[in-house]
C-alpha cells in the first residue's frame, strides 16, 4: 500500500498471548484477561524504532527535541476457526486485519494449565493453519465476486477490462490452489491493480513463536522445528521471531543493571527491539534524520523514494518548492565528526529532484515556495 502511514496488525487465536505482547511492546494498558474475544476493539499505539544512529545524532546534537521514528502496531481480538463465515466475532476482525500493512502472527508455543486453549489443546501448526485458511478464505470470498463482475464486463465486449480479468483469474487459481497472494509473481500491473483491494493473504506475515519463560531461558522448545518447518512449506522466508511474552513481562520491570546481569550470565536478552526492527524492514520502511541542535528528528519514508518525495514528509512546501537536498550519509558523519569536517572531506552531497533517498541519510533540505499572487 503506497504512502508512509503504515500499520502491522497482531493477530492469533484467543489466549496465544497476543494481547499481552502488544501491551509489553507499546507499554499501554488494554484488556488481556484470560478470555476469548475480550479485546473487541483494535488498540492501536506507536511503537518507538531501536535506532543507535539516531541515539549517536541526540547524543551529538543535544538537541532540545528528540523524535525517534515509530511503528504504529494494532492489537486485533482473537481470530477463531469460522471466522470467514463470522464466527466469534469474525467479520469485524477481519476488516480489522484488512486495514493493516502487514500481519505479526503471535503462535502459542507454550503449555499452562491455566491458560484455556480455544482449541483445547496446544497445537502451533493446528493454529498456523486456521488463521491461514481463514484469512484465505476471505480473499476467496472477494476475489469470486470480483472475477464474476469483471468477467461480465469482458463477455460484454469492454476490453479496458481485459487485463483485470486475466489478473483476477491467476490470483483465483493460487487462492484455490490453496497458496497465498503473496507467493505469486506479479508484474507491475497487477500489483497496481491488486493493491486496491487489500487482500489478506498479499499482507506480509511475521511469525511470533510465544514461548514459556524457561524454554526461552534453555533457548528449547519442542513446538519450535514444527513451526520452522510448516514456515518453510507454506510461507518460505517470512521470518520466525522466537520470544517468550513471560520473560518480557519481567524484563520491562528490570532496572538496566539487573538486565545487564541476565544478557551476560545467561546470554539471554529482549527480543521486542528485533521483532519492531524487522517488523519495520518488512514493510519496506526506511527513515532519515534531520539533526541539528533544536532537534534531531527520524522520518519514516518507503524505500526506493525521491528527494522531493522525502522532504514532503516534513511539510508540502518542501516538496513543491524542492530546490535541493544537501545530504550526508550517516557513516560518514560519524566517521568525521562534524558537518564541517564532511565538507572538508568532500562527502558533503548537493542532491536534486532525482536522489533516491537511502537509509540513514541526514539531509538539510533547501526550497523556495512564492505565494500566489492576489487577483486584483
Amino acid at each position: 500500500r503506497p504512502g508512509n502511514h503504515v500499520k502491522a496488525g497482531i493477530v492469533g487465536l484467543p489466549n496465544v498471548g497476543k494481547s499481552t505482547t502488544f501491551n509489553l511492546l507499546c507499554q499501554m494498558s488494554v484488556a488481556a484477561e484470560n478470555y476469548p474475544f475480550c479485546t473487541l476493539d483494535p488498540s492501536e499505539s506507536r511503537v518507538q524504532v531501536p535506532d543507535d544512529r539516531w541515539e549517536y545524532l541526540c547524543e551529538h546534537h543535544k538537541p532540545v527535541s528528540r523524535v525517534p521514528a515509530f511503528l504504529t502496531v494494532m492489537d486485533i481480538a482473537g481470530l477463531v476457526k469460522g471466522a470467514a463465515e463470522g464466527a466469534g466475532l469474525g467479520n469485524a476482525f477481519l476488516s480489522h486485519i484488512k486495514a493493516t500493512d502487514a500481519i505479526f502472527h503471535v503462535v502459542r508455543a507454550f503449555d499452562d494449565a491455566d491458560i484455556v486453549h480455544v482449541e483445547d489443546t496446544v497445537d502451533p501448526v493446528r493454529d498456523m493453519n486456521i488463521i491461514t485458511e481463514e484469512l484465505r478464505k476471505k480473499d476467496i470470498e472477494q476475489i469470486n465476486k470480483l472475477h464474476d463482475s469483471v468477467g461480465k464486463l469482458v463477455e460484454r465486449g469492454q476490453k479496458e477490462h481485459k487485463k483485470e480479468f486475466e489478473t483476477l483469474e491467476k490470483v483465483k487459481a493460487l487462492l484455490d490452489a490453496g497458496q497465498n497472494v503473496r507467493s505469486g509473481d506479479w508484474n507491475a500491473h497487477d500489483i497496481e491493480f491488486l493493491n486496491q483491494y487489500q487482500l489478506l493473504t498479499a499482507k506480509s506475515v511475521m511469525y511470533l513463536a510465544n514461548m514459556s519463560k524457561k524454554d526461552f531461558e534453555r533457548k528449547k522448545n519442542k513446538h519450535l522445528p514444527k513451526i520452522k518447518a510448516w514456515i518453510d512449506e507454506n510461507d518460505k522466508g517470512a521470518p520466525l521471531i522466537p520470544y517468550s511474552a513471560a520473560f518480557e513481562e519481567e524484563w520491562i520491570n528490570m532496572a538496566p543493571a539487573e538486565q545487564e546481569a541476565i544478557k551476560s550470565d545467561k546470554g539471554i536478552t529482549s527480543m521486542f527491539p528485533k521483532i519492531i526492527t524487522t517488523g519495520y524492514k518488512m514493510l519496506h520502511l526506511i527513515r532519515f534524520f534531520t539533526a541539528g541542535q533544536d532537534e534531531v528528528k527520524a522520518w519514516t519514508i518507503r524505500e526506493k523514494t525521491k528527494a522531493p518525495q522525502a522532504a514532503g514528509t516534513i511539510h508540502t512546501d518542501f516538496e513543491r518548492g524542492f530546490i535541493m537536498a544537501e545530504v550526508m550519509h550517516f557513516p560518514d558523519f560519524k566517521e568525521h565528526g562534524s558537518e564541517a569536517a564532511v565538507k572538508s572531506a568532500g562527502k558533503y552531497r548537493q542532491q536534486g529532484k532525482e536522489y533516491v533517498v537511502e537509509d540513514g541519510d541526514i539531509i538539510f533540505f533547501k526550497f523556495n515556495v512564492t505565494a500566489d499572487k492576489k487577483k486584483k
